[in-house]
């Protein structure tokens, strides 16, 4: 491993907080999802903290939880992200801007203008994260009767970022002349059409957009299926991903990252940045206990329904304090049903402390205290499980405050996190390539 290899942390912004127990804790701001006023404190303080990117995740449908549960929620709904970003880009200057679209439910001819659009506001901080779309609800406001297979939305998802790079090259860097004596604006031949007749779409261009300040946003994708990570091996420039532990993602991170070469792609121009809630106290007892008292703000019932339906098997009827009893076997996905037996056991949770760790957030989670935060994260890095983070943050503003104002300088101060900005592009501070334009090569 590089001796200077660098820590790259995002920011999950959509909700501001991921635990459902978020705007309910003390000193939280409970209607952070829809104040502009909010949300440009949290990203400037992210930008002085020197964080990669602002990371907007998105919904086409309420989520499909119980109603119980949806009701006590607030990462319900939110702010859609171009029109966010958009207003966030004039009140920052190097931090990236990176929206999630689908491209089950988008047509790539409006998403490629929109995100070309947003890179040249923001002067080259865009990044797309693209989704297939899992929320079967999502379809129905669509004007489908049911959801898109898993196998069509990857072969779609294909051909849209086909698509999309495409029309991002439908000009030269140089197009734009501009030259007033001349009289000439941009140079016909310049430009060019796509042209694109594939399976799913058909699209002529050329995009009527100069092309994006980065050649391309930056490819965000956060596939874990098998079409996932091919998908990710062949475009992603950022993959996001869910491990439960190191073990998991160095597994992940060693089979995505050894697909590239025989693509043709080097390893370092993919960045593995797992999602990562974190919780920072003085010291690891104090951060524990906030972590207790977070889970704690979960409603119990809509805790064990979201328990229940992990499980696939109503726990309603024992003892909420007691332990979990032997679960038989259903047809229900089983890695949620293993995913909570197994914190259960690790952790020695009773039935309640276990339905509100799953009702509020059950992900990888990093608690403790600045140094043994940045513990954990350098063994991350250094041991190939990540190229970084996403971060969650148990609360707004006061779970944000604490990690850039203790556990940024930490990481600072052991030379594997930057104290400087090392460009003004999204690109430029990941450290990756700026494409070529497939019709006019250099």
């Amino acid at each position: 491993m590089a001796a200077n290899r660098q820590l790259k942390l995002g920011a999950f912004m959509r909700p501001v907080s991921i635990h459902t127990g978020a705007w309910r804790y003390p000193g939280a701001r409970r209607d952070a999802n829809f104040s502009l006023e909010a949300l440009t404190e949290y990203i400037r303080k992210l930008e002085a903290a020197k964080f990669d990117a602002f990371f907007m995740a998105d919904h086409l449908a309420v989520l499909n939880m119980p109603i119980e549960a949806l009701r006590r929620s607030h990462t319900v709904t939110s702010f859609e992200p171009f029109t966010l970003l958009s207003a966030l880009a004039m009140v920052t200057s190097h931090i990236g801007l990176v929206a999630t679209a689908s491209t089950t439910f988008e047509q790539p001819f409006n998403l490629a203008r929109r995100f070309a659009s947003l890179d040249h506001i923001s002067s080259g901080r865009a990044g797309w994260n693209i989704v297939t779309t899992s929320n079967p609800d999502a379809a129905l406001n669509f004007g489908l009767d049911e959801h898109v297979s898993h196998a069509d939305r990857y072969a779609r998802a294909r051909e849209f970022y086909d698509v999309v790079t495409g029309l991002w090259d439908s000009f030269a860097d140089d197009a734009f002349i501009r030259d007033v004596e001349s009289g000439i604006y941009f140079d016909p031949d310049r430009m060019r059409p796509l042209n694109h007749k594939g399976p799913h779409y058909s699209v002529r261009g050329p995009l009527h957009i100069a092309r994006p300040v980065q050649g391309w946003p930056v490819i965000v994708q956060a596939g874990a299926s098998e079409p996932g990570r091919q998908l990710a091996a062949e475009t992603a420039e950022v993959v996001f991903v869910a491990p439960n532990t190191l073990d998991d993602g160095r597994r992940f991170y060693a089979d995505v990252k050894g697909r590239l070469a025989a693509l043709g792609r080097e390893r370092d121009h993919l960045k593995i940045l797992p999602g990562a809630f974190v919780v920072v106290g003085d010291t690891v007892e104090e951060a524990r206990a906030i972590r207790a008292r977070l889970d704690s703000l979960v409603h119990a019932e809509s805790a064990i329904a979201s328990l229940s339906i992990a499980l696939g098997h109503d726990v309603s009827g024992y003892d909420p304090d007691g332990y979990l009893p032997d679960i038989p076997d259903t047809e229900h996905s089983k890695s949620s049903r293993e995913r909570a037996l197994a914190i259960a056991e690790r952790e020695k949770l009773t039935i309640r402390q276990l339905a509100q760790r799953l009702g509020g957030y059950a992900g990888l989670a990093i608690v403790g205290s600045p140094q043994s935060i940045a513990d954990d994260m350098q063994e991350w890095l250094e041991t190939e499980g990540s190229d970084g983070f996403n971060l969650m943050f148990p609360y707004l503003p006061g779970g944000l405050d604490a990690f850039v104002g203790k556990v940024v300088p930490e990481l600072q101060r052991r030379g594997i996190f930057r104290t400087e900005y090392e460009g003004t592009t999204l690109r430029e501070n990941l450290g990756l390539p700026r494409p070529g334009n497939r019709f006019f090569p250099d």
